[in-house]
């Protein structure tokens, strides 16, 4: 670590604190009144104008002092609620105040009353905390504040500063354009614009650094802090309008996230993706071998969808990057499609809305059926399969189901040995497969044959799966009488026009890949995927991933965390613990998880080791990707 004899100046109102503390003040002391709201936004802007230079400092603390009406008695409960207020990355950064307390002072334009018992739970003595001091009545009433204090003044932090006459390198960190000002007049060599709870364009356009946490300011002087790398310079892309619980999910966890709309073409995703850490895709995106092989930061893949095909798995996992999908949380959306096409295709409802929509008017039951009775076919017996399953039953239908692997009915379903059988039986086929490409053209003319006359058919797997002529052919022929499609063997990257021979065909349902495209999937989704993004990120968790060796860590226990991605070759583990033995790292927690191709090593180590263990750990043969966590 860098010890040079830096001295380190912390403003206290949303640098420390996540709030402006007479602001705090000022909900306690006019709760209950009427024109509350108005006061407070008073409040606020004098609050503003000070801090941006707009106002006298002395003018805006007067202005605010005569409208909080305040009591000595109101102090012990806002210092109450400001140690609830500690700023995130602050409170878990508490080490680092502590063992380096010496060089550590605040200045504040806020007063010692209830700075002095903040600041003390991170080993800052009220010595060196210099900020302004209330004056009271006799009554204990707050009228004002000691004049003679150079904090109440204009610029008071200036002459504060100069005062102190510090040795050495000084820093300054605050979120205000009045905390830049002792930068600004020479007294200060750097300023740390902290925007971790509010971001004060002045303060950060005249930064020498903007800090959006602390771990940010800590990284770059090479100070000790709670995690290794700031996760603010992690830089996450997202593609294809993930739903934006996604977004902020993300963005609130402190990393860096850009949202696209739509998917890329590969010639611009290998430029967008350079630089980038994390990725998030729906279906559309093609994560290919060239791609990969530009993505010189990429640690991990979301897919915010159930399929993968659309990535290279396996050369994601060569490149050491995890690939994470949900498999599970838009199956109730599919499922309740799938009951509705159904229904909607058994009565012929849509013929009979088009006449209407037409002007005519065709009441008959030609064509209109019960599906109470009906017998469903499901080809493929997985997670949506089986929830299928279970509500067609609820409906009155005999349900039948195959799949290529061995799998238990769920009430009174029956398994089919071959697809044929599946087909002979059934008055609805629908179709749950997955995107192995082994399953183009699953359902061709020749399956087409084997389906009862007057069948139905509903598609709300993969595009490829249905050959398309085929099903057209069968469609005008009245083989099949009715098909439910949300999946075509060619989509566009985006919305706008689109063609297919299915389009004009009577009692033909036709949707736009909306199968698992509702609010409720897509926030779940949304959920879902980043906590298993930021669990890798954040701790080495591998559970659910796709393409990688899956591990469930432990919590780490003050503790630094070494991951090491490697090719499944003899000998590794044993040179990497070789290396550790070399260095004499007290190691409390190992855990391996290999498969044929990659194998995946964890050590949990003593915080104090020989930092010349992380070069020969990466240069350990074999070694694919290498990280440090703490």
């Amino acid at each position: 670590m860098v010890e040079t004899g830096r001295k380190y100046v912390f403003d206290f109102d949303s640098t420390l604190t996540q709030v402006e503390a007479l602001d705090v003040l000022a909900e306690m002391t006019l709760k209950g009144k009427s024109n509350k709201d108005e006061i407070l936004m008073e409040i606020q802007n004098i609050t503003n104008l000070g801090i941006d230079g707009e106002i006298s400092f002395t003018e805006s603390l007067e202005r605010r002092i005569r409208l909080l009406e305040a009591h000595q008695r109101d102090l012990e409960p806002l210092i109450e609620d400001l140690r609830q207020k500690i700023s995130k990355s602050i409170k878990e950064n508490k080490e680092f105040f502590h063992s380096h307390a010496e060089d550590i002072y605040v200045i504040s334009c806020g007063f010692k009353e209830f700075i002095d018992p903040i600041v003390a739970d991170y080993n800052i003595p009220s010595e060196r905390v210099y900020a302004n001091t209330f004056k009271f009545d006799d009554h204990g009433q707050i009228i004002g504040f000691d004049e003679t204090n150079v904090l109440s003044s204009h610029n008071g932090k200036i002459e504060c500063l100069k005062k102190l006459d510090l040795d050495g390198e000084v820093q300054v960190i605050g979120d205000g354009y009045s905390d830049y000002v002792m930068r600004e007049a020479g007294i200060a060599d750097k300023f740390f614009a902290y925007t971790e709870n509010v971001h004060r364009e002045k303060a950060a356009t005249h930064a020498d650094h903007v800090a959006p946490n602390l771990n940010e300011f800590l990284f770059v002087n090479d100070l000790p802090r709670k995690i290794s790398y700031p996760k603010n310079r992690i830089k996450i892309l997202l593609l294809e309008n993930v739903h934006p619980d996604a977004f902020d999910n993300l963005s609130n966890e402190g990393f860096s996230v850009e949202l696209v709309k739509h998917s890329l073409p590969e010639d611009e995703l290998i430029e967008k993706i350079k630089g980038i850490h994390v990725l998030g895709i729906r279906s559309k995106t093609q994560v290919t071998k060239k791609v990969l092989e530009a993505a010189d930061r990429l640690l991990v893949i979301g897919a915010f969808c159930i399929g993968t095909t659309q990535i290279d798995l396996i050369a994601a996992k060569k490149k050491g990057v995890v690939v994470f999908n949900a498999p599970y949380s838009n199956t109730r959306s599919v499922v309740e499609l799938a009951i509705g096409q159904i229904i909607m295709l058994m009565r012929s409802v849509f013929a009979r809305s088009t006449e209407i929509h037409q002007g005519q008017w065709f009441k008959t039951a030609l064509n209109s059926h019960e599906v109470r009775g009906k017998n469903l076919g499901i080809v493929g017996y997985g997670n949506i399969g089986k929830q299928l399953s279970v509500l067609a039953e609820a409906i009155g239908m005999r349900v039948y189901y195959y799949d290529v692997e061995d799998q238990l009915g769920l009430g009174n379903a029956i398994k089919c040995t071959t697809l044929e059988d599946l087909l002979a039986v059934s008055d609805v086929v629908t179709l749950h497969v997955d995107d192995n490409k082994a399953n183009k053209n699953f359902i061709g003319e020749r399956e087409i044959d084997q389906m009862r006359d007057g069948a139905i058919l509903i598609n709300l797997s993969r595009g490829f799966v249905v050959d398309i002529e085929a099903l057209v052919k069968a469609l005008r022929s009245k083989k099949i009488r009715g098909a439910g499609i949300d999946v075509y063997p060619e989509e566009p990257r985006s919305n706008g026009n689109f063609k297919t021979e299915l389009q004009g065909l009577e009692n033909v349902i036709l949707t736009p890949h909306v199968g698992g495209s509702t609010q409720e999937a897509q926030k779940d989704i949304a959920d879902f995927v980043p906590n298993k993004i930021m669990d890798y990120i954040n701790s080495g968790n591998t559970v659910d991933a796709v393409n990688f060796p899956n591990i469930r860590l432990p919590k780490q226990n003050n503790s630094h965390r070494f991951l090491h991605i490697h090719d499944n070759v003899s000998g590794v583990m044993a040179e990497i613990n070789e290396v550790l033995a070399k260095f004499e790292m007290n190691i409390t927690g190992q855990y391996l998880s290999t498969d044929s191709e990659v194998g995946y090593v964890i050590t949990d180590l003593d915080k104090d080791y020989n930092k010349e263990v992380v070069k020969a750990l990466k240069s350990v043969e074999h070694t694919i990707r290498f990280r440090v966590l703490y």
